[in-house]
């Protein structure tokens, strides 16, 4: 079985390739992945620093968004209520500020354990308590599950966009679709089939799609949809690391893949530069980095002189992207043993 988008000329033309499905997202990924019996050895050493702290410390904070992940049918859809920002705080503000019809749809079809039911109802009706609650129990997963290798996994992300980008430069949207994750997705021209366990056709009709590579997701690729904005277009969640082998994104914040970049370009440059491969302003790289605007601007000043991105005007702001230098070298760097 599978899922066929259906594009048009005016879809291919409107593809376009991101770093990430968002930190939210990742996040939701990641708890999946926890609570799967066997993740493989790409997740093996990455259960093990993190598995034992999740289930003994935060089952009574990551119950609300536990709640909402029942083991079989419906999960919520963080992304469509935070976005795919790559900041903690940011998605927390986002899931705060989501429009109740947003919340009410995304719990809708939910199969709620009876014992949350009235949790979730209020969540439902816009309830700023069970809101709270819910964004507590999402920070708390991100920082037990993601943030200690939050590093990594950006680069990681960062080197898998610029060869999306690489390969869309060299032969064009449909080399792209036609080398995207064998044997998961497989181009069919004008259809892209995505293996799923349920059948559906989805006509773009104009709006194009976005793919964007992911971690912690399970070995399938996914396509996430706007339930409200049905202009919108939707994402192709495409999965980067084998399970067969050990991920280079998961080591742990001390090994090799994480300082190599640290200690060429400095913490805070390296951070800089991760954030550049999906671009980004001035103003989102001082918050993303909780620096100031000035410090973030001369960081990414030493960074332009070296090559390693790009600025340009982007209306009032300035924005940031990295170069086939910077994501090579970003490459190198997820690669190195």
């Amino acid at each position: 079985m599978a899922k066929r988008i259906h594009f048009t000329a005016e879809d291919l033309a409107r593809t376009r390739v991101v770093a990430t499905i968002g930190v939210a997202a990742e996040t939701m990924d990641g708890v999946r992945r926890l609570r799967e019996r066997d993740g493989g050895l790409a997740f093996r050493s990455w259960r093990a620093s993190v598995g034992a702290e999740f289930d003994e410390r935060l089952g009574e904070r990551a119950r609300p968004l536990l709640a909402l992940m029942p083991a079989s049918g419906p999960q919520i859809d963080v992304a469509s209520l935070t976005g795919d920002v790559t900041c903690i705080d940011e998605a927390v503000d986002r899931l705060l500020a989501a429009p109740r019809s947003l919340m009410r749809a995304e719990l809708e079809y939910i199969d709620v354990h009876p014992d949350h039911r009235s949790w979730a109802g209020a969540l439902a009706d816009g309830d700023r308590e069970a809101r709270l609650q819910l964004a507590g129990a999402l920070r708390a997963c991100h920082r037990a599950a993601i943030a200690p290798y939050q590093q990594q996994v950006w680069s990681h992300l960062a080197a898998a966009r610029a060869a999306y980008v690489r390969t869309m430069a060299e032969g064009g949207v449909e080399r792209l679709l036609g080398t995207l994750c064998p044997p998961l997705v497989r181009w069919r021209p004008p259809v892209l089939e995505v293996r799923h366990p349920r059948s559906a056709d989805i006509h773009l009709r104009g709006r194009g799609i976005v793919i964007a590579p992911t971690v912690f997701s399970s070995q399938q690729a996914e396509v996430l949809q706007d339930l409200l904005d049905r202009d919108r277009a939707p994402v192709l969640a495409l999965p980067t690391i084998d399970g067969a082998t050990d991920g280079p994104a998961l080591r742990g914040a001390d090994a090799d893949t994480g300082s190599s970049l640290d200690d060429l370009l400095g913490r805070t440059r390296a951070s800089v530069l991760t954030a550049a491969a999906d671009g980004c302003t001035t103003t989102g790289l001082a918050r993303r980095l909780n620096i100031s605007p000035a410090s973030a601007s001369r960081h990414a000043s030493v960074l332009r002189q070296a090559n390693l991105i790009t600025t340009r005007r982007d209306g009032k702001a300035v924005l940031h992207m990295i170069t086939h230098l910077g994501a090579a070298l970003l490459a190198s760097a997820v690669r190195t043993p």
